[in-house]
């Protein structure tokens, strides 16, 4: 048995907008499920009575629409590698609509188009067999001319879960059967316009923009094509000079409205002139290097899978636009066609992905792959050209790639040998090749800063003798990181330092972060709340859990702190400001455009209140260059008494864009100034007991706190874990023979740490508190002396000392204090860097001021619960609770400090957010060091300068509470 490819159906061609008729089919279809092929009724169902079936939405899957469950895997095969048979226990779906053909279709050839149907499929109209389909995200068309009727149509489609095609689309995705994307009917008048493929250059050294003209008409007659902005009116045909041109780029996504037209057809397009070449080892575009902000984005909708919906598909890519973000990876298929349109429009560089991955033959170290079966050659190429012929016309897309995690084969060498042979104007992409003989990249997915390193100076370094000729034609590839920073969680981490290899390396050309949007399914729990689901959530037995929440921004849209993280680093214009406030040193890192669309904004905070702003001019800035610009004298007056002397500078558009208001900040930098704060001498005549420090009573058995005024408040633990994040679960790819460390934390037995009195030592105002706190089994532990002082009738004083005893066997997740206020949480005030979470390796999307947090923004609802909500570099903060605040100031070091409504027990026990409960507690962390979060769950674990090794620490605070606001 060979493996199938589609029949029946006609020859791939470019999607088109016409003013040829159409009508949608889209709408109420009856429907019937069986539970597999054999035991699908024979009782010729496509012409049969079905008003006794269900009905069901079209486009949709069908398990999410009430008919069985959906199913998560990554890259496990749900049924035996087997090729090309699917197994016996195979949901069949049967989709019926009778419809009339309206009138405007009648008299014409007849074309029916299906844009996207999962897995395989039988088409049939009016009881004929049109084909068969294979390529679940590819178009596929039929000639229905001769089958269809004026009225009393029945079309009728039997669609297969799993095929032999599922061996081909293994894709790191939700399994979604169902005709998903929309069915119409094509009128084909004579004489029209079957395909076009249109080639507009740019040349960089004269600007002069070129059209190479392939028009595929029925008849052969001649099409004219016209672009009024360019007063082109000419036979579509061969090489066009069209003189001076505004080129496209992601920067500049300049479009010209173009028709191409016969007598009875007339095709709409919009033309970019853009040239995409590799010189030296660099990626260029219209002649300038260009740098891949980029993410890799999956079709998701969390009610409705990966059906379009052209609305949020533009708030999506607005939202990338909005964070920086210029380069786009269509993982791991091509995406609705419309997608494209708007890439052209916004601005995006984009790796258009063939719908091809045979990731599970991992598991059988790639044996019968099919990648480099002849019996698979021609599903293959079809499916190559099925992706270049329908997407070919769109300027955003700068790079063919031949699929994903397909192994290494001929046919994926005959695939780049058909795209090559077709066009010439694009590179070819494909990550599997790491030889690249048969790419025009050099693509990799989560190497580690090391490897990129390496990779950065390949060029810059004499080749050792034993260099082969694939190595040397290697080093002549521009380098991208296709897949990197694995967005799951708490994370990702150490983005930042890969950026900076980026920039430092000509060679390298960017990468894009895995990936765009958690891919979390929407469901209603028992009580009736909704519910974000994952992989095992519905009953499979073989799914791969929460690895498919991985997104920098959730399901529903709503921005991760990774994504915050990521915009600041990749941010196209970066502002230093001088250490004595003199000048700001400016580099534009935009490729095409200068810095005249946007206004530099100062603006000077003390201690929470400004004193002056203004504005410096930053027009005249050319792409990748530096410029030094004086600050006026009001930003360097010292303010000698100030907790904080802020300044910030905000790069902002000076205009509104399609993408965002003018005013929208693009860049930011900042130069703080902080004074230590002198604590008060204690007040006269306070003394210290064994239970009280002025405001602070203590339990006498164990010397910890027990209320701060009228706060009910316990404390501090020593506390030196963390509830795993999803990276801490993982073993990163750097120590891939070590265990993760949320495991080497278990054993080391930091998570479960037991706390033991040693004495309580009274002197004049003064109570030292001296506590071990040890791990279970082990030796190790820590010493820790806790001074309380009493200042005032409110302010106490309190001075830690820590010391950690004995050989500890793991790095530790934290080292810090922890409080219980009993009472739950209102929010907080505070003076560090903010407004959201930072970590010590997801640091560059905050920035220092006085910030004000929500009780539901004290901590990130993640899907799968984890440790979140740190701020760091914290001087001062309120602890806003039900009965009453803890307000915390430091009189040495800043610190990092976690509020949550959820102790660290809670949120490592609980696999779902919507099963979180709170107690009713405010859970208060003061971390003197914090480890960071890497990204191990796909690529380095974390950095060696980011983890916390056992170490002493020390810090003094102030502390003191006030009643409740009503």
């Amino acid at each position: 048995m060979l493996p199938q490819i589609s029949t029946g159906t006609l020859s791939s061609r470019a999607r088109l907008t016409s003013n040829a008729p159409e009508q949608q089919l889209d709408g109420k279809w009856h429907f019937r499920l069986s539970r597999s092929l054999r035991g699908a009724p024979d009782d010729q169902w496509q012409t049969a009575e079905c008003e006794n079936w269900d009905e069901i939405d079209v486009p949709a899957h069908w398990n999410l629409q009430g008919f069985e469950s959906p199913a998560y895997s990554n890259h496990q095969m749900p049924f035996p590698l087997d090729p090309p048979y699917p197994p016996d226990a195979n949901q069949i779906g049967d989709y019926r609509v009778d419809f009339d053909t309206d009138a405007a279709l009648q008299g014409h050839r007849v074309v029916l188009r299906f844009d996207g149907i999962e897995s395989a499929a039988e088409i049939w109209l009016n009881g004929e067999l049109l084909g068969t389909t294979r390529g679940s995200r590819l178009t596929q068309e039929f000639d229905v001319t001769a089958s269809l009727r004026e009225s009393g149509n029945q079309l009728a489609v039997r669609v297969m879960q799993f095929s032999d095609a599922s061996y081909i689309e293994d894709q790191d995705m939700w399994w979604l059967p169902g005709i998903f994307r929309s069915v119409t009917l094509l009128g084909r008048p004579d004489g029209g316009i079957e395909d076009i493929f249109i080639v507009a250059d740019y040349d960089p050294a004269t600007g002069a923009g070129t059209l190479d003209v392939k028009v595929a008409v029925q008849n052969d007659v001649d099409a004219r094509l016209t672009i009024p902005a360019l007063t082109v009116d000419a036979v579509a045909k061969g090489p066009i000079e069209v003189g001076l041109v505004e080129p496209w780029s992601a920067e500049t996504p300049t479009l010209y409205d173009a028709e191409i037209s016969t007598a009875s057809e007339t095709v709409q397009l919009r033309v970019g002139f853009r040239r995409v070449h590799i010189e030296e080892a660099q990626l260029l575009v219209n002649g300038r290097p260009v740098m891949l902000r980029g993410v890799n984005r999956h079709e998701h909708h969390p009610d409705k899978g990966r059906v379009f919906d052209p609305e949020r598909v533009r708030a999506e890519l607005s939202l990338m636009k909005r964070h920086n973000i210029n380069a786009v990876r269509t993982s791991h298929y091509p995406p609705h066609p419309e997608v494209l349109d708007l890439f052209d429009e916004l601005g995006f560089y984009i790796i258009d992905e063939c719908d091809l991955e045979s990731h599970g033959f991992e598991h059988s170290e790639w044996r019968r792959n099919p990648s480099n079966d002849d019996a698979w050659r021609e599903a293959y190429l079809d499916r190559i050209r099925r992706t270049v012929n329908r997407d070919k016309n769109h300027p955003s897309v700068i790079m063919w790639s031949l699929g994903n995690e397909a192994g290494t084969g001929a046919n994926l060498e005959a695939m780049s040998s058909w795209v090559k042979a077709f066009d010439s104007s694009r590179l070819v992409h494909y990550e599997g090749d790491w030889s690249s003989t048969y790419v025009d990249v050099y693509s990799r997915m989560y190497a580690s800063h090391a490897e990129v390193g390496e990779i950065g100076r390949e060029v810059e370094q004499p080749a050792p003798i034993t260099a082969t000729a694939a190595e040397m034609h290697r080093r002549t590839l521009p380098f991208i990181q296709c897949e990197f920073g694995h967005a799951m969680g708490n994370g990702p981490g150490a983005v930042a330092e890969y950026w900076d290899l980026f920039e430092q390396y000509p060679r390298l050309a960017g990468g894009f972060i895995w990936e765009w949007i958690e891919h979390g399914l929407a469901t209603t729990g028992a009580d009736g709340t909704r519910r974000i689901a994952y992989g095992g959530d519905f009953g499979e037995t073989v799914h791969d859990s929460n690895f498919v929440i991985d997104g920098l921004v959730s399901a529903d849209l709503e921005p991760r702190p990774g994504l915050i993280d990521y915009a600041a680093i990749i941010a196209p214009v970066r502002i230093v400001v001088a250490a004595d406030r003199s000048h700001i040193d400016v580099a534009n890192r935009y490729d095409m455009v200068s810095l005249d669309h946007l206004e530099l904004v100062w603006r000077r905070v003390v201690d929470g209140v400004e004193i002056a702003a203004g504005t410096v001019d930053a027009a005249g800035i050319s792409p990748r260059s530096r410029t030094r610009i004086p600050l006026p004298e009001s930003t360097r007056s010292v303010v000698e008494t100030a907790l904080a002397d802020v300044l910030s500078l905000e790069a902002r558009l000076r205009v509104a864009t399609s993408w965002a208001p003018a005013g929208h900040v693009v860049s930011r930098g900042e130069d703080v100034r902080e004074t230590v704060i002198t604590a008060p001498e204690p007040t006269a005549g306070l003394t210290a007991s064994a239970s009280h420090v002025g405001a602070a009573s203590f339990g006498v058995v164990d010397g910890a706190l027990v209320t701060l005024g009228a706060l009910p408040i316990a404390g501090p633990a020593v506390g030196i874990w963390r509830a795993p994040t999803d990276n801490d679960r993982y073993p990163g790819w750097d120590e891939a023979e070590k265990p993760p460390f949320a495991d080497r934390w278990h054993d080391a037995g930091i998570d479960r740490t037991v706390s033991r009195f040693i004495s309580a030592e009274i002197e004049s105002a003064s109570l030292t508190v001296r506590t071990r706190t040890g791990t279970p089994i082990r030796e190790t532990g820590i010493e820790g002396a806790f001074t309380w002082t009493a200042l005032s009738s409110t302010d106490v004083r309190l001075d830690v000392t820590l010391e950690p005893r004995g050989k500890w066997t793991s790095d530790w997740a934290r080292l810090g204090l922890d409080f219980v206020i009993a009472s739950p949480p209102r929010g907080m005030d505070y003076f560090g860097l903010g407004p959201g979470q930072a970590y010590p390796d997801s640091a560059s999307g905050v920035s220092h001021g006085w910030w004000n947090v929500e009780r539901a923004h004290l901590t990130v609802d993640h899907v799968r619960p984890q440790e979140s909500g740190s701020r760091r570099e914290v001087r001062e903060a309120t602890v806003q609770t039900d009965a009453g605040s803890l307000t915390v100031r430091t009189l040495s070091q800043p610190f990092a400090l976690t509020v949550s409504p959820h102790s660290r027990k809670t949120l490592a026990e609980t696999t779902h957010n919507a099963d979180l409960v709170a107690d009713g507690n405010t859970y208060v962390s003061i971390d003197l060091a914090q480890s960071g979060v890497g990204t191990a769950t796909c690529g380095p674990g974390i950095l060696q300068r980011y983890r916390v090794a056992p170490q002493p620490g020390r810090i003094s605070l102030v502390l003191s509470t006030a009643p409740a606001t009503v």
